[in-house]
């Protein structure tokens, strides 16, 4: 089940931040199962740190996905609930430009 991004005033952000033990080739592979199961929901905005919006209803869903890739004794995941006014919250600096939650969705 692919979770379009959830636009408008019922979204909420979620900052999706995790650390990976990759020692081992299991590791590596949670690490990209865990970026890709966040790539198919937000936006990433850092190497391990990813902005997801979407509905509190969905977001149940995306989270489930993302606890089931890693494994709870070597890695950890932090959730960051910004809620549905965060776009006044953020502020950017750099040349990767974010994506505008409230604008046109082209794609």
């Amino acid at each position: 089940m692919n979770i379009l991004h959830f636009y408008g005033d019922d979204c909420m952000i979620v900052v999706v931040s995790y650390d990976v033990r990759t020692s081992s080739p299991e590791g590596r592979t949670r690490l990209r199962r865990l970026a890709k199961t966040c790539q198919d929901y937000g936006q990433r905005v850092q190497l391990s740190v990813f902005e997801i919006s979407l509905s509190s209803t969905d977001w149940v869903y995306v989270k489930d996905r993302i606890l089931n890739e890693m494994n709870k004794n070597e890695d950890s995941v932090r959730f960051y609930y910004l809620g549905n006014n965060a776009k006044g919250h953020i502020e950017h600096i750099g040349k990767k430009p974010s994506i505008d939650y409230d604008g046109a969705l082209i794609v």
